[in-house]
């Protein structure tokens, strides 16, 4: 069978199940909001792990966190699916990066506050978009 085939089929199959519990128009457009926010609140929760062994080991950098760490093997996985959707994944996965980084430096709040209260909300609305939709959350 060839390798292309099975990751479209595969991605695929995902895209199709997803779908299928997401008909209603006001739930497509809650997800559209709400899925995104999720992800990056999730990295969120990886970049507020204190990272003290990274830095002894790889120097205060940029990229040393543990959100990059997690972030490598979840764009592993969109490899595994599609190389344009990792590409995407790859931009949105920096962009995160990017604004907790920022949010450390500007923002007196902590990261990890800043996710779960966003997380939280952003859960009530999926589970909001559910209930308009009539059928339960697919994870």
């Amino acid at each position: 069978m060839n390798s292309k085939k099975t990751k479209t089929t595969k991605l695929q199959l995902l895209l199709d199940a997803y779908a299928e519990s997401h008909q209603n128009a006001k739930n497509k457009k809650i997800h559209f909001v709400c899925v995104p926010i999720i992800f990056w609140s999730i990295v969120g929760f990886f970049y507020a792990i204190p990272n003290q062994l990274l830095i002894s080991s790889f120097g205060n950098l940029f990229l040393v966190n543990w959100a990059t760490i997690a972030l490598l093997f979840v764009l592993i996985y969109y490899i595994s699916l599609s190389i344009r959707l990792s590409f995407g994944m790859l931009i949105f996965s920096f962009f995160c990066l990017i604004s907790f980084y920022l949010i450390e430096l500007y923002v007196p709040v902590s990261i990890l506050k800043i996710t779960i209260i966003t997380f939280v909300i952003a859960w009530i609305g999926q589970f909001y978009g559910h209930q308009l939709e009539g059928k339960n959350h697919h994870f």
